[in-house]
């Protein structure tokens, strides 16, 4: 995850020197769009029930799709 101190922020002020506005590299930007997008999905699903590995493992094996060689 994205800390605030590690982005190259430029702020735009106004008059008053108030900052109205922050400028960040496109890649920068990006990243945290990508972040915002990782967070909204867990919290959508975080209701979900979980399964354990072993479950997993076991579902993907009833299903033909096992990983073992």
């Amino acid at each position: 995850m994205t800390k605030l101190d590690e982005l190259h922020l430029h702020y735009v002020i106004d008059r008053e020197g108030q900052r109205v506005a922050v400028l960040l590299p496109v890649e920068e930007f990006e990243e945290l769009m990508e972040n915002i997008d990782d967070l909204a999905a867990i919290a959508e699903r975080r209701e979900e029930p979980t399964m354990t590995h072993e479950e997993v493992l076991a579902q993907l094996e009833r299903d033909g799709l096992s990983l073992s060689s």
